[in-house]
């Protein structure tokens, strides 16, 4: 089954989940030829193995606290912080709460999902 994503000029809710985090999971939330946007849901002691991405990325901290690992450097995200990865930074991400993070990836072009690579 194909997953609804939101629509140009669609609201779309990034709140906190609040008691609900408890049974929320990892969900895209839109994805165009450029911009790709996901709900990354973690508990508390779950990570995300280091790997990297092509495009430029910002990983919010909606809710809880998370460590983003860098190669020679972490840094921690608290409710309301934001970090900027360059594309291609290898990376890893591990919770030290429940929490949720907003996770936008810009698609550069000629790459996977990007205009240049679908024919557009």
């Amino acid at each position: 089954m194909a997953l609804d994503h939101a629509q140009p000029g669609q609201p779309i809710d990034v709140a906190p989940l609040g008691a609900a985090l408890q049974r929320a999971a990892t969900h895209a939330i839109l994805k165009t030829r450029a911009l790709e946007l996901i709900r990354i849901v973690l508990r508390e002691g779950e990570s995300l193995p280091p790997h990297n991405v092509y495009g430029e990325l910002t990983l919010q901290c909606i809710e809880g606290a998370a460590e983003v690992e860098m190669p020679g450097s972490a840094c921690t995200l608290r409710t309301g912080q934001l970090v900027l990865l360059p594309g291609g930074m290898q990376h890893g991400v591990r919770a030290l709460q429940d929490c949720s993070l907003l996770l936008t990836i810009q698609l550069p072009e000629g790459r996977p999902g990007s205009a240049s690579s679908t024919g557009s």
